[in-house]
């Protein structure tokens, strides 16, 4: 399946126009495989504005889609609930939505996630699942947040899936599906009419097909350009934090991670292992609920007073938690935080970027999670994976992308290199070359 690059490339050529690859995305996004992916659908407008693209625009006329917490004008912001669904329309597209359609991007509809972006694993009670691309004949879950828009990228539906990463909810999606995904330095790109679920933790960013698009995706969000460089592999010096990361890990994520750092030195790379002893202050640190549980909650308790039965029952249980957060322990909450950031810096400062797995596990049926009171136990020890690796990134206010590393015929396993604030292009350059060598 051809990335953006490549399609664009292929554009610019003659090879294809933009109103064939729309089609060919419609034609997926009707598909079986994407059921249960979109939440609203804007096919006619797509097809109109894919015809009347610029070729020469960086995103040529071609498909994204945005994650349900995003405004887009004339339509209301349900973010995945039914609590919102006749909630006021929005005035304006969201930034990141106007600054993906003013690069020439066409969007072509809304997709599923966990209500209100709070779970990992991509379970919604209330428009279904989508099933990971990985494995037909077993439904298994999508990762969450952003599961519609992982599935979007993943079928071939669209080369862009706009979404929101709090505690890993882009990273979580791309490792499980087998795609790319970034999450940038939070400051870097504008939240503005985009629905919160921790105003301190949350990012606006992508999934795409390949770390090139990736830096693609980013620089538009962000307003910037991406320093990526082409240095060798060897000419960075990268971590593996032995700790906490593989707690728990499954033998075939334990593989594909050795696998992945052999490649990684045959081609030359420097790798050192560390421990990192400040991540086994965390569960102390966020003891008292973190800034998710009180953050939402500030957001939710009036809609959560008014519409409380409405809600999915495990996001209402997660964010009441934050009711109960006293005033002076959130703000102790903020010191540690600045005081372990600053510590876990000076610790990685010799090192290019880390390496870590995305996820200690692969992709859970959807039928051991579903919802019901029943499978409540197992849902939360699967959120609890899927989350622990990829949240420690947004508690340092990192950044971090993650990589497919799984061989041919395997379900999918994510390969995570991260580091501090600000190290975004240190880390894409990072990445291009250790996809290339994953490749080889």
């Amino acid at each position: 399946m051809n990335d953006l690059h490549a399609t664009r490339l292929d554009l610019l050529a003659g090879g294809s126009d933009a109103r064939t690859e729309m089609e060919r995305a419609i034609g997926i996004a009707q598909s079986p495989v994407c059921a249960h992916v979109f939440t609203r659908t804007m096919f006619d407008e797509a097809r109109q504005a894919a015809a009347a693209s610029n070729p020469d625009s960086r995103l040529s006329g071609l498909a994204f889609t945005a994650k349900d917490l995003f405004d887009i004008q004339g339509q209301p912001t349900p973010a995945g609930s039914v609590v919102l669904a006749h909630a006021p329309t929005a005035r304006a597209d969201a930034l990141a939505v106007a600054r993906l359609r003013a690069a020439g991007g066409v969007l072509t509809g809304r997709t599923n996630m966990t209500e209100f972006a709070f779970s990992g694993v991509g379970v919604n009670p209330h428009h279904g699942t989508p099933a990971n691309v990985s494995d037909a004949a077993t439904p298994r879950v999508p990762g969450g947040s952003s599961s519609g828009a992982a599935i979007s990228v993943a079928s071939g539906a669209a080369f862009i899936g706009l979404g929101s990463d709090t505690g890993g909810s882009i990273r979580i999606p791309a490792a499980l599906n087998g795609i790319v995904g970034f999450k940038n330095t939070a400051r870097l790109t504008p939240a503005n009419g985009a629905l919160p679920l921790s105003t301190t933790l949350d990012t606006v960013c992508a999934m795409t097909r390949s770390v090139r698009d990736a830096i693609t995706a980013h620089e538009i969000l962000a307003a910037r350009r991406v320093t990526a460089g082409n240095a060798p592999l060897a000419a960075y010096r990268l971590a593996v934090v032995k700790n906490v990361f593989f707690d728990g890990i499954e033998p075939a994520v334990a593989a594909a991670f050795e696998r992945s750092l052999k490649a990684l030195r045959a081609a030359g790379a420097r790798i050192v292992e560390i421990e990192l002893p400040e991540l086994a202050e965390l569960a102390t640190i966020n003891a008292t609920g973190g800034f998710s549980a009180a953050e939402s909650h500030a957001w939710h308790r009036l809609l959560l007073e008014r519409s409380g039965a409405g809600y999915d029952p495990r996001v209402a249980q997660r964010i009441l938690r934050g009711a109960t957060m006293k005033a002076h322990e959130y703000i102790d909450l903020i010191h540690a935080r600045r005081d372990w950031i600053a510590r876990v810096e000076t610790a990685l400062a010799p090192f290019d970027a880390v390496l870590s797995p995305t996820v200690p596990i692969t992709a859970p049926s959807i039928a051991s999670v579903a919802p019901g009171a029943e499978r409540d136990d197992e849902f939360f020890r699967v959120n609890a994976l899927l989350l622990r690796n990829p949240s420690i990134i947004n508690m340092l206010d990192g950044c971090a992308i993650s990589l497919p590393c799984h061989a041919d015929g395997e379900l999918p396993v994510g390969l995570m290199l991260w580091h501090a604030a600000l190290h975004d292009d240190a880390v894409l350059a990072v990445a291009l070359q250790t996809e290339r060598a994953l490749q080889n």
